[in-house]
């Protein structure tokens, strides 16, 4: 199993994401801004889940960690992977930001990089195996403890690194799937605004996205 380490651990899908893999058997290390405050909120969703989680700083989960996950919101995005930068050289890195910004949040805003995952990359720099996922499961649900009736896109330029991703998304009970190169996450972020306009038209809990047909294995160039 991998030793995960969560950069903003503590936010609502940092944790619920913390807590499927640590069930999972996975090691699962909690990054906060505030070392105490990741310890203190480990030790809290370790009792509620029955599981073992550490807490720390992001910068300690970084450098200890096989693979890493930022939950942080589009705000903090670049002052946290400034932060991680050299810590995550030659490492899986996985991003989940959404280029929400309020309080116009049910109305696509991509960034000028085209979206939020080719920002992260040009900020981490080649010698980083992004993988950008996450972006349209609700965290309340992944909270829960019951199955989820939602598929997760996966996207990078490294093969390897989002079939390894695509693994941990079974991990947490959902159907993970190979959605193509890093420049292909645009369409999973846009469409967060999407599902946010249709949860509050339609007073929806966390509404997700599920792919149809009958998959088969994927086939790779």
């Amino acid at each position: 199993m991998n030793v995960i380490g969560i950069v903003g651990g503590t936010g609502r899908l940092g944790g619920a994401l913390a807590g499927r893999w640590a069930r999972a058997g996975h090691r699962v290390l909690i990054g906060s801004r505030d070392a105490g405050a990741a310890a203190a909120f480990a030790a809290d969703l370790g009792r509620r889940v029955g599981a073992d989680l550490e807490g720390c700083a992001n910068l300690d989960a970084a450098r200890r960690a096989d693979i890493v996950v930022a939950t942080v919101p589009f705000a903090a995005q670049q002052e946290r992977l400034a932060e991680i930068r050299d810590a995550v050289r030659g490492k899986i890195v996985v991003e989940t930001t959404v280029p929400l910004m309020p309080p116009k949040v049910m109305r696509v805003q991509l960034p000028a990089e085209g979206s939020a995952a080719l920002r992260a990359q040009a900020l981490l720099g080649p010698d980083v195996r992004l993988v950008s996922a996450f972006h349209n499961v609700a965290a309340e649900k992944l909270a829960g403890d019951g199955p989820i009736d939602c598929d997760v896109l996966v996207f990078s330029d490294d093969q390897a690194a989002r079939a390894i991703v695509v693994g941990l998304v079974a991990d947490v009970g959902l159907r993970g799937l190979e959605a193509g190169a890093l420049a292909n996450s645009a369409a999973a972020e846009a469409l967060t605004s999407v599902l946010i306009f249709i949860n509050r038209t339609y007073q929806v809990v966390g509404s997700g996205i599920a792919i149809t047909g009958s998959l088969t294995a994927p086939i790779r160039a």
